[in-house]
């Protein structure tokens, strides 16, 4: 088993149960597994005790080390679909029905480049774990095609098979074309739970279902998907849910119900499930949400630009409520920017809530960071990520803070990732390999990626008439 050392960090950012931070701070690493952390002067005393040569030291000096970001929500196929509705200033359910005939014209070949594509964006912003919501499956697209693109580049997956059953003859948002039967979504959720979800510690690939939203699937799919996901061991269930007042609109007219009322109603939350949004929970439904220790994926930039409003993070996490962050679609992002949305979500909580004139404080740095690291493992209930400590998996990033983004920030050198201008990984880890160093990707050709990637973005324009 090989050995590799990182030293010399100007600050280790650890989210151990003290929320140490280390400087000078040094970690090492046993094949995927974290080792050893201190300053750089202990381990230089641990490695002289346990007679270890590292087969690989990375001078770290001028950068702060964190944990790996974790990535709770995306949609990695939207990245074909940049501006399209976003430029115009649509709002959700407006710009879902101006996209649904473009993702119509998406096959396999779509499907792997753009994840790929997405993948490499989020990794080199620092994201060491990604979960996706595939939903739809046009002209032989499988979900296959995202987990291969994955594995390709080693960044820790949670691909969840998504669904759309509810078309617009039914009721529902989406065109029927782009609908599927319930027999098959279930089948093909089965398959691949069955062909790539591991649950051993360091998994790298985790499959949970996750039926669309309350608009875009039956009630009964919704009880018969969490009923599959509980027949089988750490299978997770995802959704949308709560986005808009639009929605919640929608489920009081359908449904009679709220959308987390409608939600415990079909036996759907729970500590094995996690929503994307939650904007417009009222104070009963975080309670709720806390009581069931149900998980929430904040998306602010998607909520920013689709217009869906602000969802009360800090009364969630103050309510003990797992929240983790995450990108959510490239097209109503429209990056892929990890670190960035970080940022955002510091942001956004400290606007436009009573009293707004002193909540500068609402929400800091760490506390942002917090919920993209520690958080988002809770939220996909992954206990080996999430934190720097031994024993668990070697996931880390590396930002530096001595370049030009950075100069004059040195009085916090941890909160400056986030009030200075975000950046890109100087190193990323990720199951113990090494990933991007020096600011490169390694062994992945992203100039003919992005042509490719353009191609199929243009060819699908086309095909729906759009360009």
């Amino acid at each position: 088993m090989s050995y590799l050392l990182v030293e010399h960090a100007d600050v280790l950012v650890t989210m151990d149960v003290n929320r140490r931070e280390i400087k000078d701070g040094a970690l090492l690493a046993e094949g995927n597994r974290i080792v050893h952390i201190s300053d750089t002067v202990e381990m230089q005393l641990y490695l002289h005790q346990y007679n270890i040569k590292p087969d690989e030291t990375i001078n770290a000096k001028g950068t702060v080390i964190l944990p790996g970001l974790i990535n709770c929500h995306h949609h990695l196929y939207q990245t074909l679909t940049r501006t399209l509705g976003t430029a115009g200033g649509l709002s959700l359910f407006d710009w879902l029905k101006t996209l649904y005939p473009v993702w119509g014209q998406m096959d396999a070949e779509s499907v792997y480049t753009s994840a790929k594509l997405g993948l490499v964006e989020l990794i080199l912003s620092g994201a060491t774990t990604v979960a996706d919501h595939l939903y739809l499956f046009p002209n032989g697209s499988r979900l296959d095609d995202e987990i291969a693109a994955a594995q390709e580049l080693g960044v820790r997956f949670h691909p969840t098979r998504g669904s759309m059953s509810l078309g617009e003859s039914k009721g529902g948002l989406p065109p029927d074309n782009i609908c599927d039967t319930e027999e098959h979504i279930l089948n093909d959720s089965q398959r691949v739970i069955e062909q790539f979800h591991d649950t051993d510690d360091f998994s790298m690939c985790r499959i949970g279902p996750a039926p669309c939203s309350p608009f875009s699937v039956t009630a009964d799919l919704m009880k018969q998907s969490a009923e599959m996901a509980r027949a089988y061991e750490a299978v997770n269930l995802h959704t949308h849910l709560a986005e808009t007042i639009d929605e919640n609109r929608f489920c009081l007219e359908k449904y009679g119900k709220r959308p987390v009322e409608y939600m415990e109603s079909l036996n759907w939350l729970g500590d094995d499930v996690w929503f994307a949004h939650m904007v417009h929970p009222d104070e009963d439904e975080v309670k709720k949400l806390a009581h069931s220790c149900s998980g929430v994926c904040h998306c602010p930039s998607s909520n920013m630009i689709l217009a869906s409003g602000i969802a009360p993070i800090r009364q969630m996490v103050d309510a003990d409520v797992r929240v983790g962050l995450g990108v959510d679609g490239s097209a109503s992002n429209d990056g892929n920017q990890m670190l960035g949305e970080v940022r955002q979500a510091m942001l956004l909580q400290r606007v436009g809530w009573p009293g707004f004139e002193s909540n500068a404080g609402r929400f800091s740095a760490r506390d942002a960071l917090e919920l993209a690291t520690l958080g988002g493992a809770k939220v996909l209930n992954r206990k080996d990520t999430g934190s720097l400590e031994v024993d668990k998996a070697a996931d880390l990033i590396a930002f530096r803070i001595d370049d030009l983004h950075h100069a004059g920030g040195q009085s916090d050198k941890v909160a400056s990732l986030l009030s200075c201008a975000p950046t890109g990984v100087w190193l990323s880890v990720i199951n113990g390999r090494i990933i991007v160093q020096n600011g490169e990707l390694l062994n992945v050709d992203i100039e003919n990626l992005v042509i490719k990637h353009n191609q199929l973005a243009h060819e699908m324009l086309v095909k729906a008439g759009v360009a």
